[in-house]
């Protein structure tokens, strides 16, 4: 038996605009989602800073020029290639630090009220300042091709163990997406799998307990298991039950490891069969929304929650397989299966995050699953009003009209 209960949802805007306008900022249209906001400052932010290095020369000389002969302003001068390192490339740095320099020596030179000595030593301090800017810059580059290289690896490994999925498997359209709560990491411990099976499409999506290179290992197993256990097992609950076995023999061999005595992981397993139904097992993870296509948001859940995976074999009688529920789901309609990284975004006043209060069908289910994925994180990021603080993993499937049978 299934828990399904209609949610109440709130309009936004006047429903002009479509997907695209939920992606982007209010009003605006962008593919890109909730970075639609941040780019544009990002990019203004940039370009104003480029302007910093021949500005700070700029003032440098007007002060010189406009300050009596005993005030140096070498300050401003010996500032510009700092600022130029991070900024430029090794050359336009070394120009930077050649054209303070010059520029300095050029207003000591007509004011003659400077004293060589304390002259000389200012335009020393400035060429060594500009020399120390050029081997920063190539210290600066150094750094940002590790980078490059290391998030390089990181995004081979992310779809190495998150690869995309099919987009199309038989009547049902599928997108999937996955946001890392750091920039400089591609992947964490949320996770989502799809596999066509002898007993129908099978979906996962997960959240391993835990971060680093202990969830990775956690999602490697569970994601292993699962591309198993998926194919083999004709119930759907048993795949769960070979999910915590697996979870759980892991963590006897992480002997010694906090992990080992209190790792978990929460996971919802979805099974659409050839008669159109969706079977649901849920250990602990947030609950699916099931949309249809009147634009009504109903939540699916068994009637009974199970442990997580790694948990569920707390009770002395070993492992019991976790409830399962049965839905329709009705031609047109679309499956949401997300990680905690959505229902625990929180607002700058610390208020959670309700998709069934922010929810607009009209225009957020227009352009199909990847239109609605892409309006939910646009939505969720004009939310937060920053960056992500957790993970977040996303799955939709849609069942659509007037396609073949599985």
């Amino acid at each position: 038996m299934v828990t399904v209960g209609p949610v109440g949802r709130r309009r936004r805007g006047s429903g002009a605009g479509g997907a695209a306008d939920a992606a982007g900022t209010r009003g605006s249209a962008s593919p890109d989602g909730g970075e639609a906001e941040s780019r544009p400052r990002e990019s203004l932010g940039r370009r104003l800073s480029l302007w910093l290095p021949p500005v700070l020369i700029a003032a440098g000389s007007a002060a010189q020029a406009l300050t009596p002969a005993d005030f140096v302003f070498a300050a401003l001068f010996a500032a510009a290639p700092l600022v130029a390192a991070p900024l430029y490339s090794a050359r336009a740095t070394a120009i930077t630090g050649l054209v303070a320099t010059l520029a300095l020596v050029w207003l000591l030179h007509i004011n003659e009220g400077i004293d060589l000595f304390e002259g000389t030593l200012r335009v020393a301090t400035v060429a060594t300042v500009a020399v120390l800017a050029v081997a920063l810059n190539r210290v600066v580059r150094r750094g940002e091709r590790r980078l490059a290289s290391a998030r390089g690896i990181a995004e081979a490994a992310q779809l190495a163990l998150l690869p995309p999925p099919e987009h199309e498997l038989g009547p049902l359209v599928i997108a999937a997406r996955y946001q890392a709560a750091r920039e400089d990491a591609s992947i964490g411990g949320d996770l989502y799998a799809v596999q066509a099976t002898p007993h129908g499409v099978r979906l996962l999506v997960g959240d391993v307990r835990g971060k680093g290179l202990e969830a990775v290992g956690s999602v490697v197993i569970v994601l292993g298991a699962f591309r198993e256990a998926a194919d083999t097992e004709p119930d759907l609950a048993q795949v769960a039950v070979r999910l915590d076995r697996a979870l759980r023999r892991e963590g006897r061999r992480r002997t010694g490891t906090v992990d080992s005595v209190e790792g978990f992981t929460t996971a919802v397993l979805v099974e659409v069969t050839d008669d159109a139904r969706l079977r649901v097992v849920n250990c602990g993870h947030p609950t699916p929304w099931l949309i249809h296509p009147d634009g009504r948001l109903e939540s699916v859940e068994p009637a009974e929650p199970a442990l997580p995976l790694g948990l569920a074999s707390l009770p002395a009688e070993g492992p019991l397989p976790p409830p399962v529920g049965q839905v329709p789901f009705p031609v047109g309609a679309t499956l949401l299966m997300n990680t905690d990284g959505l229902t625990e975004a929180r607002d700058p006043h610390g208020v959670f995050y309700d998709l069934s209060d922010r929810f607009v069908a009209r225009e957020w289910t227009r352009g199909g699953p990847d239109g609605l994925l892409d309006a939910v994180l646009a939505d969720v990021a004009r939310y937060t009003g920053g960056p992500p603080s957790d993970d977040l993993a996303l799955l939709a499937v849609t069942y659509r009209d007037g396609a073949e049978r599985l």
